[in-house]
Protein backbone atom coordinates (compact mmCIF):
# COMPACT_ATOMS: atom_id res chain seq x y z
CA UNK A 1 0.00 0.00 0.00
CA UNK A 2 1.17 3.53 -0.89
CA UNK A 3 2.15 5.32 2.44
CA UNK A 4 0.23 8.52 3.10
CA UNK A 5 2.62 10.41 2.85
CA UNK A 6 4.10 9.64 -0.51
CA UNK A 7 0.66 11.01 -2.69
CA UNK A 8 1.37 13.23 -5.53
CA UNK A 9 -0.61 16.33 -6.18
CA UNK A 10 -3.78 15.62 -8.32
CA UNK A 11 -6.18 13.67 -8.80
CA UNK A 12 -5.24 10.22 -6.48
CA UNK A 13 -7.93 7.34 -6.91
CA UNK A 14 -8.66 4.93 -4.05
CA UNK A 15 -10.46 1.61 -5.16
CA UNK A 16 -11.43 -0.97 -3.86
CA UNK A 17 -14.64 -3.72 -3.19
CA UNK A 18 -17.15 -3.37 -0.44
CA UNK A 19 -15.01 -3.41 3.14
CA UNK A 20 -11.86 -3.10 1.65
CA UNK A 21 -10.64 0.17 3.16
CA UNK A 22 -11.15 3.08 1.51
CA UNK A 23 -13.23 4.82 4.14
CA UNK A 24 -11.02 3.88 6.83
CA UNK A 25 -7.91 5.23 4.83
CA UNK A 26 -8.93 8.11 4.02
CA UNK A 27 -9.89 8.55 7.73
CA UNK A 28 -6.28 8.29 8.72
CA UNK A 29 -5.19 10.44 5.78
CA UNK A 30 -7.34 13.16 7.58
CA UNK A 31 -6.13 12.50 11.25
CA UNK A 32 -10.20 11.20 11.97
CA UNK A 33 -8.72 7.62 12.58
CA UNK A 34 -5.09 7.42 14.29
CA UNK A 35 -2.54 6.68 11.62
CA UNK A 36 -0.40 3.49 10.89
CA UNK A 37 2.80 3.35 12.13
CA UNK A 38 4.20 3.65 8.84
CA UNK A 39 1.62 6.21 7.16
CA UNK A 40 1.21 9.58 9.15
CA UNK A 41 -1.65 11.56 9.10
CA UNK A 42 -1.44 14.64 6.65
CA UNK A 43 -1.72 17.75 9.10
CA UNK A 44 -3.66 20.05 6.08
CA UNK A 45 -5.43 17.21 5.24
CA UNK A 46 -9.88 17.31 5.09
CA UNK A 47 -12.05 14.45 5.17
CA UNK A 48 -16.02 14.19 5.79
CA UNK A 49 -18.72 11.50 6.09
CA UNK A 50 -20.45 12.15 3.11
CA UNK A 51 -23.83 11.49 4.96
CA UNK A 52 -22.98 13.87 7.81
CA UNK A 53 -24.36 11.52 10.37
CA UNK A 54 -25.28 12.79 13.72
CA UNK A 55 -25.62 16.31 12.24
CA UNK A 56 -29.28 16.02 11.22
CA UNK A 57 -30.22 18.86 13.52
CA UNK A 58 -27.87 21.26 11.36
CA UNK A 59 -28.60 23.12 9.02
CA UNK A 60 -26.34 22.84 5.97
CA UNK A 61 -25.00 26.71 6.39
CA UNK A 62 -24.04 25.60 9.79
CA UNK A 63 -21.78 22.65 8.13
CA UNK A 64 -20.22 24.58 5.66
CA UNK A 65 -19.60 27.30 8.54
CA UNK A 66 -18.09 24.71 10.60
CA UNK A 67 -16.06 23.45 8.33
CA UNK A 68 -15.07 27.01 6.69
CA UNK A 69 -13.70 27.36 10.66
CA UNK A 70 -10.93 24.98 9.93
CA UNK A 71 -10.06 25.69 7.01
CA UNK A 72 -7.70 28.84 6.39
CA UNK A 73 -7.84 28.70 2.74
CA UNK A 74 -11.62 28.45 1.99
CA UNK A 75 -12.67 29.76 -0.70
CA UNK A 76 -15.82 31.38 -0.70
CA UNK A 77 -16.40 32.18 -4.03
CA UNK A 78 -15.76 28.80 -5.30
CA UNK A 79 -18.38 27.83 -2.46
CA UNK A 80 -21.11 30.08 -4.00
CA UNK A 81 -20.56 28.75 -7.57
CA UNK A 82 -20.72 25.16 -5.92
CA UNK A 83 -23.53 25.20 -4.13
CA UNK A 84 -25.47 27.31 -7.21
CA UNK A 85 -24.05 24.35 -9.53
CA UNK A 86 -25.46 21.79 -7.10
CA UNK A 87 -28.44 23.19 -6.66
CA UNK A 88 -28.07 23.98 -3.17
CA UNK A 89 -29.69 27.43 -2.83
CA UNK A 90 -33.21 26.25 -1.54
CA UNK A 91 -31.85 24.14 1.03
CA UNK A 92 -28.75 25.98 2.59
CA UNK A 93 -30.89 27.42 5.32
CA UNK A 94 -32.43 23.53 6.39
CA UNK A 95 -31.84 21.06 9.06
CA UNK A 96 -30.42 18.32 6.75
CA UNK A 97 -32.84 15.77 8.28
CA UNK A 98 -35.03 17.26 5.71
CA UNK A 99 -32.69 16.32 3.01
CA UNK A 100 -32.38 13.59 0.68
CA UNK A 101 -29.57 11.58 0.87
CA UNK A 102 -28.06 13.39 -1.89
CA UNK A 103 -28.47 16.52 -0.96
CA UNK A 104 -26.84 15.85 2.15
CA UNK A 105 -24.08 14.50 0.35
CA UNK A 106 -24.01 18.13 -1.70
CA UNK A 107 -23.27 19.68 1.22
CA UNK A 108 -20.18 17.69 2.01
CA UNK A 109 -18.55 18.08 -1.40
CA UNK A 110 -20.18 21.85 -1.76
CA UNK A 111 -17.43 22.39 1.47
CA UNK A 112 -15.08 19.51 0.87
CA UNK A 113 -14.28 21.10 -2.31
CA UNK A 114 -14.46 25.21 -1.37
CA UNK A 115 -11.93 24.05 1.71
CA UNK A 116 -8.67 24.72 0.44
CA UNK A 117 -7.16 21.93 2.12
CA UNK A 118 -3.67 20.66 0.52
CA UNK A 119 -5.26 17.25 0.45
CA UNK A 120 -8.97 16.89 0.23
CA UNK A 121 -10.34 13.43 1.22
CA UNK A 122 -13.81 12.78 -1.24
CA UNK A 123 -15.61 9.22 -0.10
CA UNK A 124 -17.76 7.65 -3.44
CA UNK A 125 -18.66 11.50 -4.71
CA UNK A 126 -21.23 10.45 -7.04
CA UNK A 127 -23.08 8.23 -4.64
CA UNK A 128 -26.65 9.02 -4.43
CA UNK A 129 -26.01 12.41 -6.72
CA UNK A 130 -28.46 13.31 -9.81
CA UNK A 131 -26.62 13.91 -13.37
CA UNK A 132 -26.65 17.06 -13.52
CA UNK A 133 -24.22 17.37 -9.86
CA UNK A 134 -22.32 14.37 -10.93
CA UNK A 135 -21.41 16.03 -14.01
CA UNK A 136 -20.63 19.41 -11.98
CA UNK A 137 -18.44 17.40 -9.69
CA UNK A 138 -17.00 15.39 -11.98
CA UNK A 139 -15.93 18.99 -14.24
CA UNK A 140 -14.37 20.46 -10.89
CA UNK A 141 -12.42 17.17 -10.41
CA UNK A 142 -11.55 17.85 -14.17
CA UNK A 143 -10.40 21.29 -13.77
CA UNK A 144 -7.83 20.08 -10.49
CA UNK A 145 -6.36 16.99 -11.99
CA UNK A 146 -2.89 19.01 -13.04
CA UNK A 147 -2.98 20.88 -9.66
CA UNK A 148 0.63 21.45 -8.83
CA UNK A 149 0.41 22.01 -5.40
CA UNK A 150 -2.71 20.10 -3.99
CA UNK A 151 -4.32 16.42 -4.04
CA UNK A 152 -7.83 15.28 -4.23
CA UNK A 153 -7.81 11.74 -3.05
CA UNK A 154 -11.40 9.74 -4.48
CA UNK A 155 -12.40 6.79 -3.05
CA UNK A 156 -14.58 4.42 -4.88
CA UNK A 157 -15.07 0.74 -5.90
CA UNK A 158 -13.39 2.08 -9.54
CA UNK A 159 -11.39 5.65 -11.15
CA UNK A 160 -13.84 6.85 -13.10
CA UNK A 161 -12.65 6.40 -16.57
CA UNK A 162 -13.52 10.00 -17.56
CA UNK A 163 -10.80 11.77 -15.22
CA UNK A 164 -6.96 11.75 -15.90
CA UNK A 165 -5.79 9.64 -12.79
CA UNK A 166 -2.10 10.86 -11.28
CA UNK A 167 -2.13 7.24 -9.25
CA UNK A 168 -4.58 4.73 -8.47
CA UNK A 169 -4.17 3.08 -5.99
CA UNK A 170 -6.09 -0.05 -5.18
CA UNK A 171 -6.72 -2.12 -2.31
CA UNK A 172 -8.10 -5.13 -3.20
Amino acid sequence: MTELHSLPPGLIAVTGGEQSGKTSWLRRLSGDLPALPAAAAQPDAQWLDPGLPAQDEHTALQVWQTLQARSPRWNAALHRDLVEALGMLPHAEKKLFMLSTGSRRKVALAGLLACGATITCLDQPYAALDLASIRVIRAFLQDMAEHTRRSWVVADYVADPDLPWRQIIALD
